[in-house]
């Protein structure tokens, strides 16, 4: 289980997949279960329209940020390189309400949190919050 007191890291993840796809949650953790995963490693996803759908529960260790899925939660925005609006007022929302319950967490990008070669979420999240003051 996850110890909510020991959440320092709030993770942001794109899904690598097309910007036309419409992926889900679901299609998230079939893909997940694929690689012989518990199914969605997220803690959250955010599809294409902005709609928000739970993945993991929060108690639940990830498996979205290598070494860091036991002190960290993920949300994960459908796409690759061009996210709406409506995903991004999401994520915004989203972290919000985890800053307001783990507020010593620090928001990070996937490519920024550990040393990896994937620049998941192509987009620089540090300058993101910076600009609606999240951080």
């Amino acid at each position: 289980m996850l110890n909510a007191k020991k959440i320092k890291y709030l993770i942001v993840h794109c899904s690598d997949t097309s910007d036309k796809e419409k992926k889900s949650a679901l299609d998230i953790h079939e893909m997940h279960l694929s690689f012989g995963w518990d199914g969605i490693g997220y803690h959250k996803t955010i599809d294409r329209s902005g709609k928000i759908e739970n993945g993991r529960p929060e108690f639940w260790v990830g498996a979205h940020t290598y070494g860091l899925n036991n002190q960290s939660l993920g949300v994960c925005l459908i796409g690759q390189y061009t996210f709406t609006k409506k995903q991004f007022y999401s994520l915004e929302k989203i972290l919000i309400a985890w800053k307001k319950k783990y507020p010593n967490a620090i928001i990070k990008g996937h490519s920024d949190a550990i040393n990896t070669k994937k620049t998941c979420p192509n987009f620089n999240i540090n300058k993101w919050c910076i600009e609606r003051n999240l951080i």
